[in-house]
């Protein structure tokens, strides 16, 4: 199908009747500026296609102009059938109607079938797949009921792009077992993991499993509880035979009157045990006291006559200790004199030597004086050549702001040189005698050279008139030229002077200047290194002639300092010596009259004690000693008469526990098996009427059968599951022979743009996943509108040829599908379009009427339609 002519009235701004004629197979081009109606053409031709004349939505209602009435729409369309005009109006009067040469062949619902079985009765027609309506140029774009059919088409597509396809998948065969498997499979299973479906059989089968699972597991419980508790009372009913047997209780009995009785006994020999042990200890005590006292007693006395020997001997060593520190401070005092007498001949000494060698310097320092004076007055001189070179080095430019004027330069002769280039140019050849009769204003031409003329030029020739030359247009820049002389220019002012020559005389004059500044700096250094400063410094520093008539000579001075310092550091030594055993002296009295002080000390707290033992002598302590002494031996002996062959009473009372625990717990035990009885045989007599068992062997036989039919169940699903994903694996492989055709479609487009490209696919979407280019896939998500919206009209474009190959020739429409594409890959778009109208009828509707100016096609325009043609 190729459109030939459309007509639209009461469209939106179309209140009167508007066509495109003469539609061309291959390229078309409509452009025009926004608000001429281009999108609502576009909109127009979907309704005619895809809208019933009876339709009253939204999309419909929207086509009626402002001022009401009803919206019509006319396509001449050519098939391989012929031509025919298709017809329809909506709301008011709602039609539709098939023309073939002004014949009606069909109306209103055939008309209705006639366009769908021309579309390829899919109901979505090809409209999802080459058709782009202004500003849903992406491939995924559109309503989701849009995007439904346009996945329709491409599937519809797939299997039918090749009889290849047809015989290895079975085509549209294919996709109805895989729908019934997927049917089957959904009554089972449900989601990615195929979990058991609510409700299916699946899950009735797994649920009636699980609650005869559940019932089984009950009812073994309660058998298996039932038969505990048989044995649970037979070993209740020996245990409580055991304990009440007669000759048990009287064994119990007897043992713990047998055990209260010897625990008594063997309580009453401890109490006699600690008894004699208590006497015991009161005697160790009463002997330890009088060693205690006797001990003290002799340690006193030997301590008192200790103190008192040494006391006699510390005094006798103070008093010489004094007496040798007093002889040792009046050593040291004369010392202290000879050595202030030797200080001050000292001190005069070194003052007669500074007063000499201040004498001698100033003597010497006269010349270097005279030196320095010169030398700092040089320096001066050369600081002050110095600072005005550095002035002068600072005027004009510098090698920076020369360069940039010379690049200016050659840049003003460059372009004026490309102007005289293309200009017109004139060259005189004077008869004898004529030389110079040909002028420009006022200079004569010259014999045989070629003058050019960039623009209109008088020229004047003696005797004759005027030549007037007029370049044609183009063949002079004298924008260029004038540009790079208003730079040149302006540069020239800013560095103040009016000519490059001059410019590069004062460049000169600052490099000169630059270079006087720098010798004049290098003897500066030479002079000064350290700064004129330090010189003056320097020249301050060397001292001045003193006005003194005698002044010490330095060699006597020094003769007689050095003498001084000999006598001074001997009487130094001298007066250490004496300080020191002064000192020395000093700190033996010091320690002397400690130690006699620590002796009285210790006289005093020995008679102090000896005082505190009153008048006890040492034979009656001795005597107490030994009567203490022969008491605690008898002491002993009768603690350890008693406590031999002693009963333990830790270990009778261990006895007696133990028989009182066994008491305890027959009487425990009798209490708690009693009612256990009870309970055991009432819940014994309760299971027994219950057939526990006869249930058990029912139900489990159930389960048998529940599982049987739960693993057929399963067994089927892991065979629809097996099945779908081969039948699934044998679509991917047609999928993939289906992509192959558009690979090879797309291959040369997509190299117009990125040479060596390659899109992957979507097994789901039918539709390009990522764009691979230099190595790096791209998901398509990512790239730029101006990317994507070139990768989706390329696609389209391989669609439209697939569905060419097909049979089912349709026109791609395309409303503004580049408006984010650059001026360079836009002119590669333009030659993706030619190269695919050769064997394809496009139609491009745009409003950049500048960028299209390049596109070429055949150019279409909106026109009136006059009156009596409407008519008709």
């Amino acid at each position: 199908m190729k459109l030939r002519a459309i007509t639209v009235n009461n469209v939106r701004r179309f209140t009167d009747p508007v066509a495109i004629d003469a539609i061309d197979d291959g390229l078309n081009l409509l452009c025009a500026p926004n608000e001429h109606g281009k999108s609502t053409l576009f909109d127009a031709i979907q309704a005619l296609f895809f809208k019933p004349h009876g339709s009253r939505d939204k999309e419909v209602t929207a086509l009626r102009p402002h001022a009401g009435g009803s919206p019509e729409v006319s396509v001449t369309v050519e098939t391989e059938a012929g031509r025919f005009t298709l017809f329809k109006r909506w709301l008011g009067k709602a039609a539709a109607t098939v023309h073939r040469d002004g014949t009606l062949i069909a109306q209103a619902d055939e008309a209705e079938a006639w366009i769908a079985e021309l579309l390829g009765g899919d109901g979505g027609g090809p409209s999802g797949l080459i058709w782009v309506r202004q500003g849903m140029t992406e491939l995924t774009g559109g309503t989701t009921k849009e995007q439904k059919l346009a996945l329709e088409a491409r599937r519809d597509l797939m299997t039918s792009v090749g009889e290849e396809v047809e015989q290895m998948t079975g085509g549209r065969r294919m996709d109805m077992a895989l729908a019934r498997c997927r049917a089957e499979l959904d009554d089972l299973a449900t989601g990615k993991n195929r979990n058991p479906r609510k409700g299916g059989p699946w899950r009735a089968a797994l649920d009636r499993v699980e609650t005869l699972t559940e019932r089984r597991d009950s009812l073994a419980a309660t058998a298996e509880a039932l038969h505990a508790a048989l044995a649970e009372r037979k070993r209740a009913r020996r245990d409580l035979h055991a304990w009440e047997a007669p000759e048990a209780v009287e064994e119990r009995r007897a043992r713990l009157e047998a055990a209260e009785a010897a625990h008594t006994a063997a309580k009453r020999h401890a109490e006699d045990v600690a008894a004699e042990a208590q006497k015991l200890q009161t005697a160790r005590l009463t002997a330890e006291t009088a060693r205690t006292r006797l001990n003290t007693l002799r340690e006193t006395l030997a301590e008192h006559d200790e103190a008192a020997r040494l006391l006699a001997a510390a005094e006798q060593e103070a008093a010489q200790a004094r007496a040798t520190a007093e002889t040792a401070r009046a050593a040291r005092d004369a010392a202290e004199g000879d050595l202030a007498t030797a200080q001050e001949d000292l001190t005069e000494a070194e003052t007669q030597r500074a007063a000499a060698l201040r004498a001698q310097a100033a003597r010497d320092g006269a010349d270097r004086r005279r030196a320095l004076t010169a030398r700092i007055a040089e320096a001066e001189k050369t600081r002050s050549a110095m600072e005005d070179a550095a002035a002068a080095a600072r005027q004009g430019p510098d090698d920076t702001a020369l360069r940039r004027l010379e690049t200016l330069a050659t840049a003003h002769a460059t372009t004026k040189a490309a102007r005289e280039a293309t200009a017109t140019q004139v060259i005189a050849r004077y008869a004898p005698g004529q030389d110079g009769a040909i002028s420009l204003g006022d200079r004569a031409l010259p014999e045989g050279t070629a003058t050019a003329l960039p623009r209109a030029t008088q020229l004047t020739i003696a005797g004759i008139g005027t030549l007037e030359v007029r370049p044609g247009e183009g063949q002079h820049d004298d924008t260029s030229v004038e540009a790079a002389a208003q730079a040149l220019r302006n540069a020239l002012e800013s560095l103040d002077v009016e000519t490059l020559e001059a410019a590069r005389a004062a460049g000169e004059t600052r490099v000169a200047a630059e270079h006087r500044a720098g010798e004049a700096r290098a003897v500066l250094a030479s002079l000064a290194p350290d700064g004129i400063d330090q010189l003056r410094a320097a020249l301050a520093a060397i001292p001045q002639p003193e006005d003194r008539a005698e002044a010490p000579d330095p060699e006597a001075a020094e003769q007689a300092l050095s003498a001084a310092r000999q006598a001074f550091d001997a009487a130094r030594i001298a007066h250490q010596t004496a300080a020191d055993h002064f000192a020395d002296a000093r700190n033996d009295a010091t320690r002397s009259d400690t130690a006699l002080t620590s002796l009285q000390d210790r006289l005093a707290r020995a008679e102090t004690a000896r005082a505190r033992l009153g008048d006890s002598a040492e034979e009656t302590l001795a005597a107490e000693l030994h009567q203490a002494e022969t008491a605690l031996r008898a002491a002993e002996t009768r603690h350890a008469d008693k406590a031999r062959g002693a009963p333990d009473p830790a270990s009778t009372e261990a006895a007696l526990n133990r028989a009182t625990s066994v008491e305890r717990n027959a009487r425990e035990e009798i209490t708690r098996l009693k009612p256990l009885l009870a309970r055991l045989d009432e819940r014994i007599g309760r299971s027994s009427g219950e057939a526990v068992e006869e249930r058990l062997e029912e139900t489990r036989q159930e389960l048998e059968i529940a599982e049987a039919a739960l693993a057929r169940i399963a067994h089927e699903k892991d065979v629809l599951i097996r099945l779908e994903a081969a039948l699934e694996a044998a679509r991917t492989e047609a999928r993939e022979r289906y992509f192959s055709p558009i690979a090879r479609e797309l291959k040369p487009l997509l190299h117009l743009l990125w040479p060596e490209a390659e899109l992957t696919w979507g097994d789901s979407s039918l539709l390009p996943d990522a764009l691979v280019r230099d190595g790096r896939e791209e998901p398509i998500t990512i790239l730029s509108g101006g990317t994507q919206e070139q990768v989706a009209l390329l696609v389209r474009l391989a669609f439209a040829r697939l569905l060419a190959a097909t049979g089912r020739t349709a026109p791609v429409i395309l409303d503004d599908a580049l408006v984010f594409t650059d001026d360079d890959r836009i002119e590669r778009m333009f030659d993706a379009l030619h190269r695919q109208a050769g064997d394809l009828q496009i139609i491009v509707l745009s409003c950049r009427q500048r960028a299209f100016r390049g596109l070429g096609g055949n150019s279409l325009h909106l026109t009136p339609v006059p009156a009596a043609k409407a008519a008709e």
